[in-house]
Parts: C-alpha cells; sequence; structure tokens
C-alpha cells in the first residue's frame, strides 16, 4: 500500500513538472512540488514505521510463546521431582520401620529355631520307634509336618531381617524367566492357567543377581497363580526403559484374577500382612528388599480390565 501510494505521488509530479514545461502556473506548480514531495515522503516512513512495529509485536508473542513452553516445562518438572522426593521419603521411612522391625524378628527367630531343632530330633526318634504302631505313628508325622511349618516360617523371617550382599552378573533376562517358569509347570500342571511371554524382549540383557531374582520371580508367579482361581492368563513383560527413566530393564508380572482390593493396597509390602489363610504374609515383603538390594524398585497396580500387575524396575 505504501509502495502504490508513492507512485500515485510520483505521477502528480509529472504532472506538475508538465505544467512547469508549458510556462503555465509556474509558482503554484513549484510550491505544489514541495507539497507533494513532503506528502510522499510521510506516507513512505508511515510504512516503514508499521513494518517494524509489526516485526516487534512478532518478535515479542514469539518471544512470549517461548517462555510460556519454559513456564510449561518447569512446572511439570517440578510436580515429577516433588513425587520423587516424596517416594524417596516414604522409602526411607519405611527402611526405618523394617530396620527396627527386622532386628526384634531376627532375635525371636533364633529363640524359636532351636528348640524346634530339638523336637524335630525326637519326633524323628519316635517315629523309628513307632513303626508298626499306625496310630501313634500318625500323630508323631503330624508333629513333624507341624515343625517343618514352623521352620519355614523361621527361615522366611530371617531371609527377611538379613543384609543381602547382591552379587550381580550380566545375565539373559529371557534364559532367566525360562528357568522359573519351567520349575512352577508343577503347581499349574492340570489347570487352566496358561503362562504367556510374548511382551519379553529375547535380546534384553540386565545386571542382576540370579538368586535372588529368581526368588522374586517365583514369589510373583506363584502369587498370580494362588489368585486365578485355577484358570486365566499369566502375562509376562521384559524390555527396556525409555531413554528418561533413571532405570534400564522392566519386568511385568500380569494376572486376570481378582485384583488387589484398594484397602489393602498400600500394605501389601508390609511385613506379615496376608490375606490367605496360611503363609507369613513375607513373601512380597523380601521380594521388595531383594529389588531395593539390587537398587531397583517393585511396585503393584490394579489393571483397568481386572487382575493385577506387579512391575520391576532395574537400574
Amino acid at each position: 500500500m505504501a509502495q502504490a501510494s508513492a507512485t500515485q505521488e510520483t505521477r502528480k509530479v509529472r504532472c506538475s513538472a508538465s505544467a512547469v514545461g508549458s510556462g503555465d502556473g509556474g509558482g503554484e506548480v513549484i510550491q505544489d512540488l514541495s507539497e507533494e514531495f513532503s506528502r510522499a515522503g510521510r506516507s513512505v516512513n508511515s510504512a516503514e514505521a508499521m513494518d517494524q512495529l509489526a516485526s516487534v509485536f512478532a518478535a515479542y508473542n514469539e518471544t512470549t510463546n517461548r517462555m510460556r513452553e519454559v513456564h510449561r516445562r518447569l512446572k511439570t518438572e517440578v510436580a515429577r521431582l516433588r513425587r520423587e522426593l516424596r517416594q524417596k521419603n516414604e522409602q526411607l521411612e519405611r527402611k526405618s520401620r523394617l530396620a527396627a522391625l527386622g532386628q526384634m524378628a531376627a532375635g525371636i527367630a533364633h529363640e524359636i529355631r532351636n528348640p524346634l531343632g530339638g523336637i524335630q530330633l525326637y519326633a524323628s526318634l519316635l517315629e523309628d520307634d513307632l513303626t508298626d504302631q499306625a496310630e501313634p505313628l500318625k500323630l508323631v508325622r503330624k508333629i513333624s509336618k507341624g515343625v517343618k511349618s514352623l521352620d519355614t516360617i523361621v527361615n522366611d523371617i530371617l531371609a527377611f531381617t538379613q543384609d543381602h550382599n547382591c552379587r550381580k552378573s550380566e545375565v539373559h533376562l529371557a534364559g532367566l524367566l525360562n528357568g522359573v517358569i519351567d520349575y512352577i509347570q508343577p503347581h499349574i500342571a492340570g489347570s487352566n492357567i496358561e503362562i504367556e511371554m510374548s511382551g519379553v524382549d529375547r535380546q534384553l540383557r540386565g545386571q542382576v543377581d540370579v538368586s535372588m531374582m529368581r526368588r522374586v520371580l517365583l514369589n510373583l508367579l506363584l502369587n498370580a497363580i494362588e489368585v486365578m482361581g485355577g484358570k486365566g492368563i499369566i502375562s509376562i513383560g521384559a524390555k527396556s526403559c525409555d531413554a528418561d527413566s533413571s532405570y534400564n530393564v522392566r519386568i511385568d508380572i500380569a494376572d486376570d484374577g481378582g485384583g488387589i482390593r484398594d484397602e489393602i493396597m498400600s500394605k501389601i509390602f508390609n511385613p506379615f500382612f496376608t490375606t490367605k489363610d496360611t503363609g507369613t504374609g513375607l513373601g512380597l515383603t523380601i521380594a521388595y528388599r531383594l529389588v531395593e538390594c539390587h537398587g531397583g524398585q517393585i511396585s503393584g497396580i490394579n489393571n483397568e480390565n481386572g487382575g493385577a500387575t506387579f512391575s520391576i524396575l532395574l537400574p
């Protein structure tokens, strides 16, 4: 528009020049030329100023948008750091509680184990002497069975309380999972439970203590089998974590059982907590400690379509 205005002014100047050449109104023409050149200059300067102003506004808008994006990212990062801090504080508090409880439980376990050994010894001697007496032999075998059950509980308590020396080595995680599944096959023989491993990265490797991680995986799979009611699918996944994660490996074990009730979700890793009629309530607690020994994290959530998923994150 500025260029068009300037062109119009130029045409006026040419007309005025023709008038001067013909000697018709020379004084007025010179006066008009001055005014017309002045108007043309103001028009051009005004257009340039508008262009500059538009550039300033565009730069301002661009800077504002960048600042908004930076603010959004900072807000997201602050929220993430607060969540991590809260989780770390909860983990620290949990460690303190478990350490105090572990010291007490270890003392009790050792005091129980000593007389248990004597009871088991005398029960074995009685069993040898009563081989020809059916009813007394049946009672003695019940005693032996009870002693073995108590001994299992004591061993679980000691496993929970002891300091674990994590000896890591690089292993093929799919092979580790296959070994655990082979071990639990007798537990699902004759049932309608299937174990599905399509989510396992067959090339994935990780730094783990094999015996510890085998125990963790075995515990999670046996728990899943118990809640399945003899039918369903257990899905196992193993993959690399996202690039922005502080962990390298993620292992998921999902079942389609009844899930975990909301009111007990926060208690499932607490020692001696169980919803089953049998057991010590230490299985998940021991799994938690073994994963923690790796510098990792274990958690459980309910699935949208039923069942629950336990996830292990490893560095």
